[in-house]
């Protein structure tokens, strides 16, 4: 599995249909369907693979969303 950025991420979640609901320093929180989801944002460093993992499961996404 290939790393993204948590900047793309967001972006990608976005697209999705999830919605900004809050920035608390680096964390953005996206809201959908009553679930919450915090990613990380910290310029264009790649998250780690099991926090992608652990995001992409609570949002519903598979490896083939991330292209």
């Amino acid at each position: 599995m290939k790393s993204v950025s948590g900047k793309k991420l967001a972006e990608i979640l976005r697209k999705r249909g999830w919605q900004l609901v809050r920035i608390k320093g680096s964390h953005h929180q996206y809201r959908k369907d009553g679930v919450t989801i915090s990613i990380p944002i910290h310029s264009n460093i790649d998250l780690k693979i099991g926090l992608l993992k652990s995001i992409m499961k609570q949002a519903n996404l598979r490896e083939n969303d991330l292209l």
